[in-house]
C-alpha cells in the first residue's frame, strides 16, 4: 500500500501537535512537519523541515511548492488560522490538497465581523455596537480583536473612559457582555456541508488563549441547532469548531467560528472521533461513519518535557530490582524504553543481583527473557562495572553506589530511573 504524504504547517502549534497525535499511528500515512522556527515539533516529528518562511512572508507559497515536490505531498494540513486562509487561497498554485473548508469559508471565519455578518439573521449571533452607540448604562461590554483566535486580546470593558483608552479600537469588535460559562463545540461536516457530529466541552481553565482543562458534556439541543445552522450557512466541510456563551437570559450566543482543527479536539478523539483523519476522507468525498464511545473524559494539559541527547549509544546495561521491577510489578515506562531500544537495534543486557531465579521472575511478570541479548546474574559481591565491556554503552540502575562504580570505572553515562524520560524518543 502506498502511503499518503501529509505535511502539517506550522508543525509545532498546539493544533499541529494534535493533528500529529491523531495521524501518527495511521498505517497508510506518512507525516512531515513544516516549521518556521526550531520548536517542539523537532522532538515529536520523525520528518521535520524547520526552514519555512513565516506564514505572511511572500516566500511562503514558493516554499510550499518546493516541499510538495521534495516530499511528493498529497495533502497539507494548516495548523493556524492564518495558515488556513493563506493555503486555501493558494490551493491551486501549490498543487496539493489543503485539508480545510473553502477559501471563502476560511476568510469569513478569520474575521468576527464577517462571521457575524453572515450569521446576522440568527438569534444566536451576539449584539455588536459602534462606540458612538454606547451609553453609560450599556456597560459592561466585551471587546475582542476582529481578527484573532482564542481569548487573546479579549477583555471586559466597564466604562466609556476605559473604552476610549483602548489603542487601535477600530481593529476590535464591541459585543454584548456574556457572563455565563463558555463552551467549545467540536464539529465535523461532510462535503455537502451536512453536520455529522458535534461535541460540546467546557473551557474550565484557559492559558494564553488555549483551553488547558476541559470536560466533555452532553450536547445541548440548542447548541446542536446552532451547529447545523452554521455548517449549512458557512458551507463547512471537514473539521471545524465554534465557541458559545450564555447571556443573562440563559440563551447561547456565538463567540467565534474557526475553520480548522482545535488543539483540544484530542478530548473527543479519545471518545472515537478522529477529526483529522475524517477531514482527509471528507476532502476526498469519501462517505464516512462515526463511532462515539459514550464516556466522560476530562482533558488537562501542562508543560511536558521532552529531550534530545548529544550522544549515541549501542548498548544498554540495565538493573532489574527496583528498576524494571517496582514493588512486585512491571515498570511500564521502563518497558516503553526497552522496546524503543529493540526497535532501534540497541542491544540490551540485564545485569542483576536478583535473589531468585531470574527466568522464573521474568516469566511471572510476562516479560520474555529474549527481550534481552544477555542476562548477567551476579550471585556474589563483585561489582557491576566488571561485566560492562562495551564502550558505547549506558547504564541504568536505581542504586547510587552501583551508578557511581560504573561511572568511575567504565566512564560511561549512568541513569537513575527518574531520568529515563530523557532517553525516550517521541519522534514518529
Amino acid at each position: 500500500m502506498n502511503k499518503k504524504n501529509i505535511a502539517i504547517f506550522p508543525a509545532g502549534t498546539e493544533i499541529g501537535l494534535e493533528i500529529h497525535n491523531a495521524l501518527r499511528f495511521v498505517k497508510d500515512i506518512n507525516l512531515i512537519g513544516l516549521a518556521s522556527i526550531e520548536d517542539h515539533s523537532s522532538f515529536v516529528y520523525k520528518n521535520i523541515d524547520q526552514d519555512a518562511p513565516y506564514i505572511n512572508d511572500e516566500a511562503i507559497i514558493p516554499y510550499i511548492k518546493d516541499m510538495v515536490k521534495k516530499y511528493n505531498l498529497d495533502y497539507i494540513f494548516p495548523a493556524h488560522d492564518e495558515a488556513v486562509v493563506i493555503l486555501t487561497e493558494n490551493e491551486d498554485k501549490i498543487g496539493v490538497k489543503v485539508i480545510a473548508p473553502s477559501a471563502k469559508c476560511a476568510d469569513i471565519c478569520r474575521y468576527k465581523s464577517k462571521t457575524y455578518g453572515m450569521l446576522k439573521d440568527f438569534d444566536f449571533t451576539p449584539k455588536t455596537f459602534l462606540k458612538e452607540e454606547l451609553q453609560e448604562d450599556s456597560y459592561p461590554v466585551f471587546l475582542k480583536p476582529d481578527k484573532g483566535q482564542g481569548s487573546n486580546g479579549a477583555m471586559v470593558i466597564r466604562s466609556k473612559a476605559e473604552l476610549l483608552n483602548i489603542k487601535k479600537l477600530e481593529e476590535n469588535i464591541i459585543c454584548e457582555y456574556l457572563p455565563q460559562e463558555e463552551y467549545t463545540v467540536a464539529c465535523v461536516s461532510d462535503h455537502s456541508y451536512k453536520l455529522l457530529y458535534a461535541g460540546q466541552r467546557t473551557r474550565s481553565r484557559v492559558k494564553t488563549g488555549i483551553s488547558v482543562s476541559s470536560l466533555n458534556v452532553p450536547l445541548d439541543k440548542e447548541v446542536d441547532t446552532i451547529a447545523n445552522q452554521i455548517s449549512a450557512t458557512l458551507k463547512m466541510s471537514g473539521a471545524w469548531f465554534f465557541q458559545v456563551k450564555k447571556d443573562n437570559k440563559g440563551k447561547y450566543k456565538l463567540l467565534e467560528v474557526s475553520a480548522r482543527i482545535a488543539g483540544s479536539m484530542g478530548l473527543h478523539r479519545n471518545q472515537g472521533i478522529n477529526f483529522s483523519l475524517l477531514s482527509i476522507y471528507i476532502k476526498d468525498k469519501v462517505t464516512v461513519g462515526i463511532i462515539k464511545n459514550d464516556l466522560s473524559f476530562q482533558l488537562d494539559r501542562a508543560f511536558i518535557s521532552r529531550y534530545k541527547l548529544n550522544f549515541g549509544y549501542e548498548y544498554v546495561y540495565i538493573d532489574f530490582d527496583d528498576t524494571i521491577l517496582l514493588e512486585d510489578k512491571v515498570n511500564p515506562f521502563m518497558m516503553h524504553f526497552l522496546y524503543q531500544c529493540k526497535n532501534k537495534n540497541i542491544k540490551l543486557f540485564l545485569i542483576t543481583r536478583h535473589n531468585k531465579v531470574v527466568d522464573e521472575t521474568l516469566r511471572k511478570l510476562h516479560i520474555d527473557k529474549n527481550l534481552f541479548d544477555e542476562v548477567i546474574h551476579i550471585k556474589d559481591k563483585s561489582k557491576k562495572s566488571k561485566y560492562i565491556i562495551e564502550k558505547k554503552s549506558i547504564f541504568i540502575d536505581d542504586a547510587f553506589s552501583e551508578r557511581l562504580d560504573v561511572h568511575t570505572e567504565c566512564k560511561i553515562p549512568v541513569f537513575d530511573i527518574d531520568s529515563i524520560e530523557s532517553l525516550i524518543d517521541w519522534r514518529m
